[in-house]
């Protein structure tokens, strides 16, 4: 599935929360899948089961998976046509700041521009 980096400033449940993700949007886990249950991932991890039903909680409330009760939790099918604008704004912002790094590493415009439509073209970004 993926490994969780203890050493990592980010908690437990926000890797969690992100291996889960990536997982979903590079399209390895496919809509109406089920996750592993919560007590599996834990064992699998060697976490808390609480962590991992609180990174499940934070996906649904994401909207990339939802919860049938006694059967389990599924990848949700993403809904293109609501657009999260503050999510979408606090990603850009990032992007942002990583641009200016790429320049202050020396790339030009035009070369950040053809890496990031080679990325774009990749499509599992």
């Amino acid at each position: 599935m993926f490994q969780l980096d203890l050493k990592s400033r980010k908690s437990i449940y926000e890797q969690i929360v992100d291996g889960c993700k990536e997982l979903i949007i590079s399209g390895v886990m496919k809509k109406d899948e089920k996750l592993p249950s919560v007590r599996e991932l834990s064992k699998t991890l060697s976490v808390n089961p609480n962590t991992i039903q609180k990174a499940y909680r934070e996906l649904e409330y994401q909207g990339y998976v939802y919860s049938v009760t006694g059967l389990g939790t599924f990848i949700a099918e993403r809904e293109h046509a609501a657009v999260d604008e503050q999510a979408v704004g606090e990603i850009l912002q990032r992007i942002k700041k990583d641009i200016r790094e790429l320049y202050f590493l020396g790339l030009d415009g035009d070369e950040i521009k053809r890496r990031i439509d080679k990325l774009l073209e990749e499509r599992s970004v």
